[in-house]
């Protein structure tokens, strides 16, 4: 009885293949998946997404001029040991963190990063329930969040991070559960905080199996991997193909 969308997140420009996009409607169609509603494209929503940051959000972020490289030599520094790895990568080891919230008025919204600030919240614990790979109830605490995943970034020179816009496009579309691939499950802890400080509902999540080939490798379209399509290629049915990804049949 409920309702089916579909989302380009098409943020990251560098990825985005209008050939990549049309395989998405083939192969969804192909399954007998179809969408209830014209699909939300992300790169439509940056003034949505910057009304999250200028609003709940405000008192929670910081910029931050550090590139990548800039992270991965704090991160190293002898004296801090082996450096931690999040979701995202390194964690980032705090180096532009202020103590406390900054005024945000004078930054020019095309050209900072903005992460998340760590506000100090203590032994405060928040949860999802999953109900793919590694169903049951999973707790968030705060402490632990911001030792092993970090301060991420939510806004990148321009445009919302996935995440931001992840949280956001759910809460705008009434979307009560989230279905997508298990690379994505430790994500989840950082959508759950977001919700919080947003004051918005947290989705039921399931999160599949992905589909690999025969040497184990995730399949990406960046890898010249043709995804579904392949196994269509090679006789596999939908069955076979749900089964793989562990959805139920009908």
């Amino acid at each position: 009885g409920g309702e089916f969308f579909l989302r380009i997140e098409d943020l990251d420009q560098s990825r985005v293949r209008r050939e990549w996009e049309d395989l998405i409607y083939e192969d969804l169609e192909w399954l007998g998946i179809r969408w209830d509603a014209v699909p939300l494209r992300q790169s439509d929503r940056r003034e949505i997404y910057l009304q999250a940051l200028k609003g709940p959000l405000r008192d929670y972020i910081f910029p931050c001029v550090c590139n990548r490289r800039d992270i991965m030599t704090a991160a190293n520094a002898p004296q801090d040991g082996e450096p931690a790895m999040g979701p995202d990568g390194i964690v980032y080891p705090g180096t532009c963190a202020p103590k406390g919230p900054v005024d945000l008025e004078q930054l020019s919204w095309s050209e900072v990063n903005l992460r998340l600030r760590d506000w100090g919240a203590g032994d405060l614990t928040l949860g999802f329930k999953e109900c793919g790979v590694s169903a049951g109830r999973h707790l968030v605490s705060l402490d632990d969040f911001f030792r092993t995943i970090g301060q991420v970034v939510v806004w990148r020179r321009g445009y919302a991070a996935y995440h931001l816009a992840s949280v956001v496009d759910d809460a705008d579309q009434g979307i009560t559960h989230v279905i997508r691939g298990h690379d994505l499950f430790e994500a989840t802890q950082i959508h759950v905080v977001l919700q919080y400080l947003m004051k918005l509902e947290t989705p039921t999540y399931h999160h599949h199996r992905l589909i690999t080939d025969d040497d184990g490798k995730r399949l990406a379209k960046r890898h010249d991997a043709k995804a579904i399509r392949v196994y269509r290629d090679q006789g596999y049915s939908v069955e076979a193909i749900r089964d793989m990804v562990g959805l139920p049949l009908e």
